[in-house]
């Protein structure tokens, strides 16, 4: 049956008897079968959604910590007991295997938990007596309705590494989820009016780019957090900025994993198959170079080969599935094309995905020949002029660059213009401290292909990796999800008066 996705403003569903102006379809990416359509917004549906989340605001703000405390433990309790059911909702729309989904939604749940120590994240400072009767403190308050524009490959945690701080800071919240898979965004909201959140504090707008720039553009945002790729981020930080907003805009990436010789070559080929081709490939964090000092190569390689053989590609909903589809079909054919540019550059293909065995059933008995697959893939001799290192492919396309030392692997890391996550793989301490001290990445990991930080660090990359000077969530999105105030006061005492027109001094 055909679903209908609509926006969710002032606290429901903001669907209509008759059908909105646009459109967009909504696939199984698995079977390549459209099972919905998605409303895209106009700029009233987009004014509609503001105006409500500025109505809430006035209320909203001034709702004790205690009280929103309580509605983000309700929340993170509905969330954490309907978890399978939201995976089963990001399995159906974006691919993903269910197990990738509800760790998906594991890490979002983290930022929840750290958002519901809000009443600790927001004390401020106090300073007694600093002149004769005068105290000074500072305070942390909520900026308005801001706006959350998110990416098709984590429908549920990248929305969650932004919104839970800006609720529970006493924000508003629009959220402009991917239209390629929308509905997970809806799924929230509704939890969160199940917890007990007022009308319009978090509203739901489908759409595309019509809506990003009525976001981008509306006086009432103020402030945008956005993810996706390095180009969007830019226009999304350039424009949100020239229309006086806060921006964090993270973009792209090109993950680099460095392994030295004295690396446990079986752990490191673990470690690249899972960082490489976990969500096919469709991650920010995902490794797409693997960088092998050239006396390891070899071995590696073979290592990382065999475990390719023996993965399992076929629907999420599968429960034998390790691999599934790419979100799209124009997607899987972009991505593919990268196989055909980089035999023609020089390189090889050690591993073609186009030929490995896709499962031809889901768990429901529905065909899956005309879903949008590509099996793991691996190239060898990348040089790093070729398009498949330079582009951010964005699939399970790893590519091994071969290196003659650890410093030249450092200098091929340093000088690429993405920053996102790098890891490095070695049983050398030493080596290990120099890598985190040299390299020019936002986040390192250190025998860790995936370096994302738990909820009560920060996320975010370095060079064309981010726009803006605020990492996601952590203590970070505290700072960003507020602004500061100082108070300066004196109670006078009624006998003290007078006039005094010097400029006032510290006494």
């Amino acid at each position: 049956m055909s679903k209908h996705i609509t926006h969710w403003i002032a606290g429901k569903s903001a669907s209509t008897a008759g059908s909105a102006p646009r459109r967009g379809d909504v696939y199984d990416p698995a079977t390549g079968q459209v099972t919905g359509q998605v409303d895209f917004a106009e700029i009233a549906d987009v004014d509609a959604a503001v105006a409500s989340a500025l109505a809430a605001f006035g209320s909203w703000r001034h709702v004790s910590l205690a009280k929103r405390t309580q509605v983000l433990f309700r929340f993170r309790e509905l969330l954490n007991a309907r978890q399978d059911e939201l995976a089963s909702i990001i399995v159906s729309e974006h691919g993903k295997v269910h197990s990738d989904a509800l760790g998906e939604i594991a890490r979002g749940l983290e930022v929840v938990e750290f958002a519901c120590n809000i009443a600790h994240l927001l004390k401020g400072g106090f300073s007694e007596q600093v002149s004769t009767g005068v105290d000074v403190y500072s305070i942390r308050q909520p900026l308005g309705p801001v706006a959350i524009i998110s990416p098709f490959n984590f429908p549920a945690m990248v929305p969650m590494w932004f919104f839970p701080v800006a609720v529970a800071a006493g924000n508003s919240v629009i959220v402009k989820p991917s239209e390629k898979d929308p509905s997970a965004a809806n799924f929230l909201a509704e939890l969160w009016k199940e917890a007990g959140l007022p009308d319009g504090v978090f509203n739901v707008v489908h759409g595309d780019k019509v809506a990003v720039d009525r976001l981008l553009e509306h006086p009432d945002v103020k402030s945008v957090s956005f993810v996706g790729s390095t180009p969007i981020a830019r226009y999304v930080y350039e424009t949100g900025t020239r229309y006086g907003k806060r921006v964090q805009a993270l973009g792209g990436a090109k993950n680099h994993m460095l392994v030295l010789p004295d690396a446990d070559l079986d752990q490191a080929a673990d470690a690249a198959v899972n960082a490489g081709f976990g969500a096919a490939g469709e991650r920010c964090m995902a490794v797409s170079a693997l960088v092998a000092v050239d006396t390891i190569a070899d071995e590696l390689i073979e290592k990382i080969k065999q475990r390719m053989a023996g993965l399992t590609v076929g629907p999420g909903c599968n429960g034998e599935s390790e691999m599934g589809p790419l979100v799209t079909g124009a997607h899987r054919d972009k991505v593919t094309s990268y196989l055909e540019s980089g035999v023609a550059d020089g390189a090889t293909l050690a591993v073609d995905g186009r030929k490995h065995k896709i499962t031809e059933q889901d768990a429901n008995g529905a065909g899956t020949a005309d879903g949008f697959w590509l099996g793991p893939t691996l190239f060898d001799n990348v040089k790093p002029d070729m398009s498949v290192y330079t582009d951010e492919i964005f699939g399970p396309v790893l590519s091994v660059v071969r290196v003659s030392s650890y410093e030249e692997g450092l200098d091929l890391i340093n000088r690429n213009p993405y920053g996102n996550g790098t890891a490095i793989f070695t049983n050398d301490g030493g080596a290990a401290r120099k890598f985190q001290n040299e390299v020019e990445v936002g986040m390192v990991g250190v025998n860790v292909p995936i370096p994302v930080p738990v909820g009560y660090y920060s996320f975010g990359g370095w060079k064309n990796s981010l726009f803006g000077d605020s990492h996601a969530y952590g203590p970070e999105a505290v700072h960003f999800f507020t602004r500061g105030k100082v108070v300066t006061q004196r109670w006078l005492d009624p006998s003290h008066g007078g006039i005094n027109l010097g400029f006032p001094t510290h006494d």
